[in-house]
């Protein structure tokens, strides 16, 4: 049984419906009449959960996309086809910044964290803008307040689209990381990464490196060490529901790929400063549970969550991510 709780709201699941039941029965009877939804739809800290197609659940979150688009305090016209233009990451020099008034700085805080909650739950596709907005709400200028509105109009392009999860193979659980080198104003790198048991993105990684790396086979090394607690999180999750599993990480990066296999083998004069905790990687390997394999660059998923990507590759990667439709058309109205 799975139950997942918050306050006084609870979602719960087991494989027996008579489980359920039994465990509902012992909650009334401890806390008095409940309100109970039961079926193939349910509503749960605003997100909309629909298991009525076999084998797929989709999850959607379009009334509070619609929330945060009707509060702001620009009128929003039109779309765009993508959340974020290639200089994403880029902020200029301090005295050519020009920060925004503090009310509309206070708005700008606000809409990130939503917009931050929206993309942990369902809109995966503006995850990387989100990522790099959540580095801004300090003293936020007017570049900042223009990536926000960019990622509001992108949301008006396919409002609601739902990330659809569907599992393959529940013994197999994959992971694709990825890492760019020195991307933000620090010259920090940007850890990318999701995982999915057949389609659709389940967990992901989006987040600035908190070190920094030295050339792009330690930023991937950063990366997949700093994915590792997700990654075993997951594993021990399928265990305990009844599922013995295996996990694959795909990696792009061969010298990367050596060092996580061979540790200290693979090591030589310019990987020497490497931390030692860096191949706890090569560690949880050599256990067995998980094995890498190379994976061409043009089929790393996780390359959406390291930088901004545009037209076809953006189009193409969204859709593993979501489990949508490539060339999807726009349903704004």
């Amino acid at each position: 049984m799975t139950v997942r709780w918050h306050v006084d709201d609870l979602m719960i699941s087991h494989k027996d419906p008579t489980v359920v039941t039994s465990l509902l029965d012992d909650l009334t009877n401890e806390f008095g009449e409940l309100r109970i939804t039961r079926g193939k739809k349910h509503d749960y800290l605003g997100m909309q959960f629909d298991f009525s197609e076999t084998g797929k659940v989709k999850i959607s979150m379009e009334g509070y996309e619609k929330q945060i688009q009707d509060d702001f305090s620009e009128v929003l016209e039109g779309y765009v086809e993508t959340p974020a233009s290639d200089h994403l990451f880029q902020v200029r020099p301090e005295n050519e910044r020009k920060l925004i008034p503090e009310t509309r700085a206070r708005e700008f805080h606000k809409k990130v964290a939503q917009l931050l909650f929206l993309c942990c739950r369902s809109r995966r596709d503006i995850r990387t803008a989100v990522s790099f907005l959540t580095t801004r709400v300090k003293q936020p200028d007017e570049d900042d307040w223009n990536k926000l509105v960019r990622v509001l109009r992108y949301l008006r392009r396919n409002p609601g689209l739902p990330l659809t999860l569907e599992a393959s193979d529940m013994t197999v659980v994959e992971w694709w990381i990825d890492a760019s080198f020195a991307v933000h104003q620090d010259y920090k790198g940007h850890t990318g990464g999701t995982m999915s048991l057949g389609k659709g993105s389940i967990i992901d990684v989006c987040a600035k490196q908190k070190a920094n790396a030295r050339s792009s086979t330690e930023a991937e090394l950063y990366g997949v060490d700093q994915s590792m607690p997700k990654m075993i999180w997951s594993m021990h999750f399928l265990e305990g529901q009844g599922f013995s599993t295996k996990t694959i990480l795909h990696q792009d990066n061969m010298s990367t790929m050596r060092l996580e296999m061979n540790g200290k083998r693979s090591s030589g004069q310019r990987t020497r400063h490497l931390h030692i905790k860096f191949f706890f990687v090569t560690d949880q390997i050599e256990k067995g549970w998980l094995t890498v394999q190379h994976c061409p660059t043009e089929d790393m998923i996780g390359d959406f969550f390291t930088k901004p990507v545009q037209g076809e590759l953006f189009r193409r990667l969204r859709a593993k991510v979501m489990n949508c439709p490539v060339n999807l058309p726009p349903t704004t109205t």
